[in-house]
């Protein structure tokens, strides 16, 4: 009898997992329980503004290479749009500065010696003084490991550790940063180039990897809630999904894909980050003006990345927790206020749409980071997947996947 794999969750881990798993040598069964996949990377039709949005703006970096190879996988590589090379728009709405950080393709950061390529108000000497992140100590926080204050940390690094980390970067685990650092600024534009799925998510990752494994055959399941799962002191034995329960045999295996407070309930005993933090999404049904740029980054306002697309505009606000609170109308106002000073547009409030995350991910803090599980559990049939666990960044597209190969190669090498 063939082997059966059992991914619950139909995330970006999940599905990773399944495409590098469905190569016809065993049985691979999806459970998800929504009624679509894709978690929190997924695009909808949002009824307010009559178009499809996606749920959250996501900004890839060229060098991150699971994304990639998932994408080619399922034949979407060219779905992620960005410049020929690493360049970053700025604004600050306290001087109303704006620039062009240009980092050079390779990986000697000549482009610090050119004015016009870096931060305003910074000289070269200021970029050295990242260096000391990168051998910081285990378990110490970004502000432990460097100088988190100055002209280039208010305009770079704040901002980029803020939106990758999701956490106030003072208090985020320089671990996490390092590895940030040396797989994008530390080895030249060609890895930090930004990318965005311009007809969304769910074009970009979604449909695809659906197509590609209904075609490998794969049973994919939605409105499939797992309520329990039954294990003894060494393998899990059962799947409870409702109604029905589903026996492990020997040669099975699990593959859990699901948040990780989902992941705790189901298993009390396993370890699981237990604080996370807010993001904050809005959308405006209006055209961006002619010229302006598809990402650019703001300094010293609400939002922190104004995102242009065909018809809309997108602002990306992370760590966010300050304006769970705040009446969704308020927060609409205020970012419309500050789009209209950064966009030159003259018009009233269009119709929006704000999504609020109160708990979009795990809190990228050292303390948070020691909770996070491997991807062999204490269970030798259960892997772990997710952007929650232990893969070495913070909680990210990049993260989720590189969680879900790694789960289906610890799969195949218990074969």
């Amino acid at each position: 009898m063939m082997a059966r794999i059992h991914i619950v969750g139909a995330g970006l881990a999940g599905l990773a997992a399944a495409l590098r798993l469905a190569d016809g040598k065993r049985s691979i069964i999806i459970h998800e329980s929504a009624t679509q996949a894709g978690g929190r990377c997924r695009s909808y039709f949002d009824t307010t503004l009559g178009m499809e949005i996606d749920n959250g703006n996501h900004l890839l970096l060229s060098g991150n290479y699971a994304a990639q190879e998932f994408l080619r996988k399922v034949g979407s590589e060219d779905q992620l749009v960005g410049p020929d090379h690493a360049d970053f728009a700025f604004i600050d709405l306290k001087t109303r500065e704006r620039w062009l950080l240009q980092p050079s393709d390779g990986a000697i950061p000549w482009w610090i010696f050119q004015k016009d390529r870096r931060v305003p108000g910074t000289g070269p000497l200021d970029y050295f003084g990242v260096a000391p992140l990168l051998t910081a100590a285990k378990g110490a926080t970004l502000k432990q490991a460097m100088k988190c204050e100055g002209v280039l940390w208010e305009r770079l690094w704040q901002p980029f550790f803020l939106a990758a980390l999701n956490t106030q970067p003072e208090e985020g685990a320089a671990s996490l940063a390092a590895r940030l650092m040396r797989e994008t600024f530390a080895k030249g534009g060609r890895a930090c180039r930004p990318l965005v799925a311009a007809q969304g998510l769910s074009t970009a990752f979604i449909t695809p990897a659906l197509r590609y494994l209904e075609a490998k055959g794969v049973d994919i399941r939605f409105e499939r809630r797992l309520s329990a799962i039954a294990a003894d002191g060494g393998n899990v034995k059962a799947l409870s999904f409702g109604d029905e329960t589903i026996a492990l045999e020997p040669g099975d295996a699990l593959v859990l894909a699901v948040p990780a407070p989902i992941a705790a309930s189901l298993l009390p005993a396993l370890p699981t980050p237990q604080s996370f933090r807010a993001i904050v999404n809005a959308h405006y049904k209006i055209a961006p003006p002619p010229g302006q740029p598809p990402i650019l980054g703001i300094i010293n306002g609400t939002m922190e990345w104004l995102f242009a697309f065909p018809g809309r505009l997108s602002v990306t606000i992370s760590g966010a927790d300050r304006l769970i609170a705040t009446p969704r109308e308020e927060v609409a106002a205020k970012i419309w206020s500050e789009i209209q000073l950064v966009t030159k547009i003259d018009s009233p409030l269009p119709a929006w749409q704000i999504i609020k995350e109160k708990r979009a991910t795990f809190a990228a803090t050292p303390a948070e980071e020691v909770r996070r599980p491997k991807t062999r559990s204490a269970w030798p049939n259960l892997l772990l997947a997710g952007d929650w666990t232990d893969t070495g960044l913070p909680a990210t597209i990049e993260g989720a996947i590189r969680s879900g190969f790694a789960a289906a190669d610890a799969a195949l090498a218990d074969e």
